[in-house]
């Protein structure tokens, strides 16, 4: 039996300005480990990376999403701030509700295509 389709929803305010799966998943990672180097690590991308992604989310908004401290003896940290968190909370409801909304036609879709990818 075929998976339910998966929804990945970006939100494009402008050319440099979007939110999605990955910048999402980021911010989690934060929260998680105190540290971008690590929550980059976990994702599988380069430190430069995740800091070009922080800084874009940093850019976006009137407030920062993410705060980070330099390393030195103690080494540096990173945290998710409250507009940050903020940012999280409204990005995962608009994709539950979306994925709620959407998935009799995804399902409808689905039931249209030949084989379900994955299946013989």
């Amino acid at each position: 039996m075929s998976q339910p389709p998966r929804f990945r929803i970006r939100i494009v305010f402008g050319p440099d300005a979007m939110i999605g799966p990955g910048k999402a998943e980021l911010l989690e990672r934060i929260a998680a480990t105190g540290s971008i180097a690590g929550a980059g690590r976990e994702m599988g991308m380069s430190y430069k990376r995740a800091w070009q992604l922080v800084e874009t989310l940093n850019a976006m908004f009137r407030e920062p999403l993410v705060r980070s401290t330099r390393g030195g003896a103690r080494g540096g940290g990173a945290a998710v701030t409250e507009a940050g968190r903020a940012v999280l909370a409204e990005y995962r409801a608009l994709e539950a509700q979306a994925e709620a909304a959407g998935a009799p036609h995804a399902a409808r879709l689905q039931a249209m295509m030949r084989t379900a990818p994955g299946e013989t």
